[in-house]
C-alpha cells in the first residue's frame, strides 16, 4: 500500500510557548526538534514582526555550531523579510553571516541560512 505524506506550517504559538521552548532548547540540544516546530510557526504566522525578528536573532546567535537552529534562524529571517517587507540592522547582519558560515563549513550552519539569506536580498531588493 503507498500512503502519501502530507505536510502542514506549524501555526504560531503563543508568545509565552515560543520563550519557553526556545529558551530551553538553547539550553539542552534535545529540544530543538520542537523548537524549529515553534520558530517556523512563529516566522510564517506570527504577526508580531519585532517578536519573530529577536527570537530569530536570538536563536541564531546563541544556538551552538552545529546545531540546526542556526541554518533555521537563517531561513526564518528569510520568511519574515517576505512577509514584512524589512529586517533590522542585527537581523540583516546575522542572516549575512549565517550564509557566510555555511558556504564555508555546512557542518556549522546547513545550508537553510544561504536559502534565508537569498530570500531576505530577493524580498528586500538587496542584489
Amino acid at each position: 500500500m503507498h500512503t502519501h505524506r502530507t505536510f502542514e506550517n506549524p501555526p504560531a504559538p503563543a508568545h509565552e510557548v515560543v520563550v519557553e521552548t526556545l529558551e530551553r532548547a538553547l539550553r539542552d540540544r534535545t529540544a530543538e526538534g520542537e523548537a524549529a516546530r515553534v520558530l517556523v510557526g512563529s516566522a510564517l504566522n506570527d504577526d508580531d514582526m519585532e517578536f519573530v525578528e529577536h527570537w530569530c536573532v536570538e536563536v541564531g546567535t546563541r544556538a551552538v555550531p552545529g546545531s540546526p537552529l542556526l541554518g533555521l534562524a537563517g531561513l526564518c529571517l528569510g520568511h519574515t523579510a517576505r512577509r514584512f517587507g524589512r529586517l533590522g540592522g542585527d537581523a540583516l547582519a546575522l542572516v549575512k553571516s549565517l550564509a557566510a558560515r555555511a558556504e564555508a563549513d555546512p557542518s556549522d550552519v546547513d545550508g537553510r541560512a544561504v536559502d534565508g539569506y537569498d530570500d531576505v536580498r530577493r524580498f528586500l531588493r538587496l542584489w
